[in-house]
């Protein structure tokens, strides 16, 4: 294997003051394991570096900085099996409906047919599920230590609150008929904006009238405390498991509800600082209930964007916007959370555009990538001769260094489509795994 380092996690044997003062990208390319290839069919010896990276970390997220890419879903789908086979991880939480996961993670453990898969998931944003969850299923027939699935999103990526809401009323029918009427009732007006994601949700959200949108909010609630407070009935009706998920995917609702208030204030240019986080602290929250519900030593694997597992907040022109799951997931576990950012140096992104008129709510642009910005990450890869392979490099190392972005200091952006989001790198992952070509996946379905 053509590598760098044999230790990517393991800085430079000199002091760390001397060593601080040397260029970052020189201090990266010392660093840096250059891996053999993207194939999930092969041989996993290669990436042995990211062992040593992880430690003992129980959460691995396993991020992109846009959706649609080829080489990002190779990537993760390659990792995914090292982590499972090599590093003994027996969870895969994804950027995927919580609600909807859990007959997902029914057919991963083999049940139903094969084609159940394109049934439960023709709804959903094709954000890189196919591969990962075949895989599994094929892995989980022999395995001594089965790998659960978990989606850790709102419903239809906030598209629809119908997926949380119509398993919660299958559920009241069977333990509390007298609460029907209210999840029924909210039902009623999620009907009117549902859509196939938020995109598409969130303005039809808003043409609501401002009684409908405060009665939905308050039977939501309503709906929330009924479970916690009727929660030793239930658990004596329909045990313990059914209450639980039943409860979170009401918070799933309640969560997403407040997202469109969030939403709707900021595209009327008011809102307040980083209340558009409801998604991102209900995603990080799903991450520790499936922890606190699985055995002892479990330890899972993360797939979401970058902007999603970064551990620093998203900013946009020097505004607080949000705090994402990253942020929370680092807050609660520290050094247990380990965020990998993926990125490319050069080639093409999906840049997305906003448009009611399509399925989801916008389309998706196949667009040519520039030239690394000066002071973001893909540039010091390439000041490092890392950008003509797929180098894989630890982070926290350079922890403190993302400021301007020149000479020492480390990196202050990193692409997001075909853009950059400007946070100090180091600080805002653990480790990077960069391709030196980025393309748009050609089997999208839309």
């Amino acid at each position: 294997m053509p590598e760098r380092s044999h230790d990517p996690s393991r800085p430079a044997s000199r002091d760390r003051h001397h060593d601080a003062e040397r260029p970052f990208a020189e201090r990266l390319g010392e660093r840096a394991a250059v891996l053999g290839t993207l194939d999930p069919e092969a041989p996993l010896d290669d990436l042995e570096p990211l062992r040593a990276l992880i430690g003992d970390a129980r959460v691995v997220a396993l991020g992109e900085n846009s959706h649609f890419i080829r080489e990002f879903g190779l990537a993760r789908e390659r990792l995914l099996r090292f982590l499972v086979q090599r590093c003994g991880f027996t969870a895969l939480a994804f950027e995927f409906g919580f609600s909807e996961g859990v007959a997902l993670d029914a057919w991963v453990q083999g049940a139903g047919m094969e084609e159940d898969f394109a049934r439960q998931t023709g709804a959903a944003i094709p954000v890189g599920l196919s591969g990962p969850l075949h895989w599994l299923r094929r892995y989980n027939r022999t395995a001594t230590l089965p790998v659960r699935f978990a989606g850790i999103d709102v419903p239809e990526a906030g598209g629809s609150l119908l997926p949380a809401l119509a398993p919660v009323a299958e559920y009241l029918r069977e333990v509390d008929p007298d609460g029907l009427p209210l999840v029924r009732d909210a039902m009623k007006t999620a009907e009117r904006f549902a859509g196939a994601s938020m995109a598409l949700a969130a303005p039809a959200w808003a043409r609501l009238d401002t009684a409908e949108q405060d009665a939905l909010s308050a039977m939501l609630l309503r709906l929330r405390t009924r479970l916690r407070a009727m929660e030793p009935l239930y658990v004596a009706r329909g045990g313990r498991c059914g209450h639980d998920i039943a409860l979170r995917r009401v918070e799933a609702a309640c969560h997403t509800d407040h997202q469109f208030r969030a939403m709707a204030a900021l595209y009327a240019g008011g809102g307040t600082v980083a209340d558009t986080s409801a998604r991102e602290v209900f995603m990080a929250d799903s991450v520790r209930w499936l922890l606190d519900r699985t055995p002892p030593g479990t330890r899972i694997v993360l797939p979401a964007h970058n902007a999603h597992i970064q551990r620093t907040p998203v900013e946009f022109d020097g505004r607080l916007t949000t705090l994402p799951m990253g942020h929370h997931l680092q807050h609660a576990l520290g050094d247990d959370y380990f965020a990998l950012g993926m990125t490319s140096v050069g080639g093409h992104t999906a840049e997305m555009h906003l448009d009611e008129n399509t399925t989801f709510g916008f389309r998706v642009e196949d667009t040519a990538l520039g030239a690394p910005e000066p002071g973001s990450v893909e540039a010091a890869l390439a000041a490092a001769g890392l950008d003509s392979g797929i180098a894989l490099t630890g982070l926290r190392e350079h922890r403190g260094t993302g400021g301007t972005g020149d000479g020492a200091a480390g990196p202050d952006r990193i692409r997001m489509q075909s853009g950059y989001l400007h946070t100090p790198v180091p600080d805002a992952f653990d480790g990077i795994l960069s391709v030196p070509v980025s393309t748009v996946a050609d089997d999208l379905g839309f």
